[in-house]
């Protein structure tokens, strides 16, 4: 008697944990960078090119889009992530086709098409440079929820700028998915990139 009561409470265990685990459903996606998933921001990017024409998220449909918001004359965050999502497309081989970077400038004042298109081609001649209006760009920023401002230098008419030390991972329907935080590492990005690019 007491075995069969040991098991009718092993049994019943057993389908209490299946029940949960039906409340919880399927696994998310285990991703380095935080997960933004269904957020209610990031939606679009609407900013012109290099060339002055009007780039819009649509325009890379069927690509995992990674966009960081920067300026050329960072001192190191804005080249060490631009270097480093280079070297992790290129890791990843032929799946890498299939991975765009897009850089924003925050500083459209001193950041040229032209020195944006030298810029990004030292990183790889495919990355896509996106630079609007002063106002364009606040509004992009805002939708992003994006953080700059322009900081006066030591010596007079300089400056830096602050601004947000992160990168938007997006899906390849072009949905925003992923926070990757300046500093996580190649391999962190790899790992994200890996899980976007096998989705179906």
């Amino acid at each position: 008697m007491h075995a069969k009561r040991q098991l009718i409470l092993a049994l019943a265990a057993a389908a209490a944990l299946g029940l949960a685990a039906c409340e919880r459903g399927p696994a998310k996606n285990a991703f380095q960078g935080v997960d933004l998933t269904g957020a209610d921001y990031a939606q679009d990017l609407k900013l012109p090119d290099v060339d002055g024409r009007e780039r819009s998220l649509g325009d890379f449909k069927g690509k995992v889009l990674v966009i960081f918001f920067g300026y050329t004359q960072c001192p190191d965050v804005c080249p060490t992530t631009m270097a480093e999502l280079a070297q992790v497309k290129k890791a990843l081989g032929t799946d890498g086709e299939r991975v765009q970077g897009i850089f924003v400038t925050v500083d459209p004042e001193r950041d040229t098409p032209e020195l944006l298109r030298a810029y990004l081609a030292s990183f790889d001649p495919s990355f896509v440079a996106l630079r609007g209006s002063p106002d364009q760009i606040k509004e992009a920023a805002k939708n992003f929820k994006v953080y700059f401002a322009k900081v006066p230098g030591k010596q007079e008419g300089t400056y830096t700028m602050d601004h947000t030390a992160a990168s938007f991972i997006f899906d390849t329907a072009g949905r925003v998915r992923v926070f990757s935080r300046y500093g996580s590492g190649a391999q962190a990005l790899t790992d994200d990139l890996k899980i976007l690019l096998a989705e179906k």
